[in-house]
């Protein structure tokens, strides 16, 4: 998946917080109640990340409907495995994101690999 830019991201919101596919004009109306965009900027934006593979959509009386491909949970978890994936030293990484964690992300990250063994 490709990186987001701000207004992809704001967009991304408003699909991960909607209970079901979305009208370009939900969209909208949920953006702009913190800024003023136009329609065909929201459109645009939806647009872009239903090629770059973000958001399915679906017909629906001559207008699209907006779904989020994966969970924002999902979308962060591939974006970290990609940045590993880049790194030419994963284990220095690693390690470095190890010291960062708080007590509670590390036992998470401990019962996690309890439970997932020989997994990347």
């Amino acid at each position: 998946m490709q990186r987001l830019g701000e207004l992809e991201a704001s967009v991304m919101d408003v699909l991960w917080g909607a209970t079901e596919p979305l009208r370009v004009r939900q969209v909208l109306e949920a953006i702009n109640r913190d800024r003023d965009l136009a329609y065909t900027t929201v459109m645009t934006v939806l647009d872009n990340l239903h090629r770059k593979e973000w958001v399915e959509r679906e017909m629906e009386n001559r207008a699209y409907r907006y779904r989020a491909v994966a969970t924002r949970e999902e979308a962060t978890a591939q974006s970290l495995r990609e940045l590993l994936d880049a790194s030419e030293d994963r284990e220095s990484v690693l390690l470095h994101f190890a010291r960062s964690v708080t007590e509670e992300e590390s036992d998470i990250l401990r019962r996690a690999l309890r439970r997932k063994p020989g997994k990347r």
